[in-house]
């Protein structure tokens, strides 16, 4: 009997593991900029458990789709901040596409090359940018393959991230397959010449009212010229909240529903039809 009872809980225990997400290589024979650049990733777990990752040369996609079961067709590609010099990639990257993938939306964490880390040769336009546009490419292209509809293919930044993102939102040739069908920037670093029209993407903006003021008073300025232009967005500000909340399980206040704001916009646009 007590056998038994064991085997029981180890089966359970098998069942229930959620499965490794898949990791996709943006540009499996190499990406261009990186020839010759073998030096390993490297990752740091800081104190509170985040994983910070440094030394990227081979920008790559980790992959969160949800149960087919609730899986809207929906997905986001994530780019995580770190001041273009690290990646921090649990609560601006594996959290949020966990709580999407949660949600019926497919998550797909990016890292990209990183343009300010001391010694590197990459640029942000030069090489960021070009893997977060290509990460967009990579998806669509393999969209039957992980239940997406290309037309409902967005992309979140946070921090240096939300550079990346509002580049490659306001980027874009119409016929591309770069171009984000919405894009969510959370306590972004904001372009200085981003390039606004009637044609770019549905914009979900989010900050903290404590945060530096080009990014507290900047994205309202933003959301402002985003209307002008007349372009759709939608903006919070969360009361006494400052940078980099992210989603964490310790997270409290309202800046901590953010993904539950977001996930409602998702619907209102028609990203995510209600089952």
């Amino acid at each position: 009997m007590k056998f038994h009872a064991i085997l029981i809980v180890l089966t359970t225990a098998f069942v229930c593991a959620a499965p490794e997400p898949q990791i996709v290589y943006l540009w499996p024979d190499g990406a261009p900029g990186s020839e010759g650049k073998t030096a390993e990733e490297s990752v740091r777990v800081m104190p509170q458990g985040d994983h910070v990752i440094s030394s990227v040369h081979k920008p790559s996609l980790t992959v969160y789709l949800p149960d087919t079961k609730n899986a809207s067709g929906a997905g986001v590609v994530i780019a995580p901040g770190g001041g273009h010099s690290t990646l921090w990639m649990d609560h601006e990257g594996y959290n949020v596409a966990k709580w999407l993938s949660g949600h019926g939306v497919a998550g797909f964490v990016l890292k990209y090359r990183l343009a300010r880390e001391k010694g590197s040769t990459y640029t942000i336009e030069g090489a960021s940018l070009a893997d977060t546009q290509r990460a967009l490419h990579v998806v669509r292209s393999r969209a039957a393959e992980w239940g997406i509809d290309p037309k409902r293919l967005g992309l979140m930044g946070f921090s240096a991230g939300g550079e990346l993102a509002a580049l490659a939102a306001t980027r874009f040739d119409n016929a591309s397959d770069s171009k984000p069908s919405f894009f969510a920037l959370l306590y972004p670093a904001i372009p200085h010449d981003m390039q606004l029209s009637k044609d770019t993407p549905p914009a979900f903006l989010a900050c903290g009212e404590n945060d530096r003021l080009n990014i507290s008073q900047g994205l309202p300025e933003l959301y402002l010229a985003l209307k002008r232009a007349g372009a759709s967005a939608e903006l919070h500000v969360f009361t006494k909240t400052g940078h980099g909340f992210g989603v964490r399980e310790t997270s409290k206040g309202p800046a901590s529903e953010w993904p539950d704001r977001f996930y409602e916009w998702m619907q209102a646009q028609g990203f995510v039809t209600l089952p």
